[in-house]
């Protein structure tokens, strides 16, 4: 289960590579979009050497943000619905607002830079844990590709580098500082014509 966290990004990125620089095919005139993007959908993450976390992802623009290249987007990830799931794992969860800028738009493979920043928290079970650090801002630049098809359809596979980590005393034990993660969401604003 853990392997495919370091996996599934570099299998997108390997795989899609030759069409980096290829551009996408013209719009379907069964598609239409007012312009907005509201992208929903899942987070999948892997902490190097540590946990593996699943959660939900939102991301919006529109036109008027660098012309639909800039994102503004919310996250939760939690250990809790992936290593922790069935196990006496720590529970861990991050909630993050992030930014996301989109290079190449005409592209079908686009690079992809993204600022994180939000709050972690860990729950360790025990009274006995309470004297140790179980909070901490967090704070992520992240690099990576989106496989972005002219449908509504975005696959975001991405390296990232937590800058505030812990080592059990001066803050969290479990805030690894790289990561892997990949996204899969879905354009919900974007319908066909009848």
């Amino acid at each position: 289960m853990n392997a495919i966290y370091l996996f599934v990004p570099l299998f997108v990125g390997a795989t899609l590579s030759p069409a980096l620089g290829q551009e996408r095919p013209p719009q379907s005139t069964h598609a239409r979009s007012n312009g907005a993007v509201l992208d929903i959908g899942v987070r999948l993450q892997k902490s190097i050497n540590l946990y593996a976390e699943n959660g939900i992802m939102v991301q919006y623009t529109q036109p008027k943000l660098a012309s639909s290249q800039l994102y503004v987007g919310l996250s939760y990830i939690s250990s809790r619905l992936g290593t922790a799931l069935n196990s006496n794992a720590i529970k861990q969860d991050n909630y993050l607002v992030s930014a996301s800028y989109y290079f190449r738009p005409k592209w079908l493979i686009q690079p992809v830079v993204k600022a994180n920043v939000g709050y972690f928290s860990a729950h360790y079970g025990s009274p006995i844990f309470n004297e140790l650090p179980r909070t901490s801002l967090l704070a992520s630049p992240e690099f990576g590709l989106c496989y972005c098809p002219n449908f509504p359809l975005k696959i975001n596979a991405s390296i990232g580098y937590n800058l505030l980590t812990g080592n059990g005393r001066s803050g969290p034990g479990t805030l690894y500082p790289v990561f892997v993660q990949t996204s899969i969401t879905w354009n919900i604003l974007k319908t066909s014509k009848n």
